[in-house]
């Protein structure tokens, strides 16, 4: 049942029960597992555009959190077995394990048109009641994604480190889990960073004292609007010339400290198909997305900000939505999108050796070689 009350009929999926959240649509035909444990998803109810889901099963390998995120999962046609060497278990057990409710046998054809041409909005999924007046009430009554302060419900609670992957690690990064993928620092750790991953609510204080060679600002969920906790960390951070690396929800972030507003698209992007350009290059990578709030700024020349002039380094092809910025002035960037990209695709992952050049630079400047 969408807020706007046109409803769709199907058969349940997963846990028995009822769901709310924003209704919103992925359109990856592979990694359903990777989607349904992204924290950036938290208190949203994901439709997957392609029509048959569950093939591979699921694995314990291929988790990007500790559990599964979204408040619900719509599906066409749920495939009858798992197929595949590292399957573990079904995805339909999965669901029902983690007490999730879905709904499977929906037109997400008709149900992704709908919402692409009316927006995201809230919506109910209930295989308990079938009283579409009474689910509608409750649907308008339950929770909006803008001002919802989400961050924080998906963060570690504990400071925990990754480790270099080779032993010896070049480059400490402090990371601000704002609802960070576990490929993400491990991403990191492959060229050597050893990552502290610390809560949402981490002071700039609490960063610094780490000594760190960068600063790692991560996705996640909710209205950037609401993170005015995460922006005064990131303002110190940039008062003390630390460089700085964030990817979508820390896109935003970054965007509000330098001075930039952010606003809720209307549907969104979300998938692993996402085609950007480089501005400066012209350069065109497939990119994985999972945002449905983007920075307002302007796509051509540069803008003075409280830290020096900035640039919007890539553009989405679809929309030209700002999906990325270049600080000119001080050592920090940030993009919109994915690069650590589980599962895929795999373009932007040079963007972690372009973070790690700009650690190797900031060295340089301070004379440590």
């Amino acid at each position: 049942m969408l807020e706007d009350g046109r409803s769709f009929a199907g058969d349940a999926f997963g846990s028995v029960g009822e769901a709310f959240g924003e209704a919103v649509f992925s359109t990856g035909m592979t990694g359903y597992q990777e989607t349904l444990t992204d924290p950036s998803f938290h208190r949203q109810v994901v439709i997957m555009t392609a029509p048959h889901i569950g093939n591979t099963g699921v694995n314990d390998t291929d988790y990007e959190s500790d559990r599964i995120q979204v408040a619900g999962f719509v599906v066409r046609d749920p495939s009858r077995l798992a197929s595949n060497w590292r399957a573990q278990r079904t995805l339909d057990d999965e669901l029902e394990n983690a007490g999730v409710v879905g709904i499977s046998g929906v037109d997400t054809r008709a149900l992704t048109r709908h919402l692409r041409e009316r927006g995201a909005m809230r919506c109910g999924v209930s295989s308990t009641d079938t009283d579409l007046d009474s689910l509608l009430d409750r649907v308008r009554a339950s929770p909006e994604m803008v001002g919802a302060d989400l961050a924080p419900e998906v963060s570690t609670d504990q400071p925990y480190v990754v480790e270099a992957r080779s032993g010896l690690p070049v480059f400490t990064v402090a990371a601000l889990d704002l609802g960070i993928k576990r490929n993400t620092p491990l991403s990191m750790a492959a060229l050597g960073c050893e990552v502290h991953v610390l809560p949402a609510r981490s002071t700039a204080a609490e960063l610094l004292a780490l000594s760190p060679d960068g600063v790692f600002l991560s996705n996640g969920p909710g209205d950037p609007a609401r993170a005015d906790y995460a922006v005064e960390t990131l303002t110190g951070v940039l008062e003390a010339g630390v460089p700085v690396f964030g990817i979508c929800f820390g896109n935003q972030v970054l965007a509000r400290a330098l001075g930039f507003e952010t606003y809720k698209l209307t549907y969104g992007h979300r998938g692993v198909n996402q085609p950007v350009a480089d501005t400066r290059t012209g350069r065109i990578a497939v990119t994985s997305h999972n945002h449905g709030f983007a920075v307002r700024a302007p796509l051509t020349g540069t803008t003075d900000t409280p830290y020096g002039r900035v640039e919007v380094s890539h553009v989405a092809l679809n929309d030209d939505v700002v999906e990325g910025l270049t600080c000119l002035d001080v050592p920090a960037f940030s993009v919109q999108f994915h690069p650590e990209a589980a599962p895929g695709p795999h373009d932007a992952q040079g963007l972690f050796d372009r973070f790690c050049g700009l650690m190797a630079a900031g060295r340089r400047k301070r004379g440590e070689g």
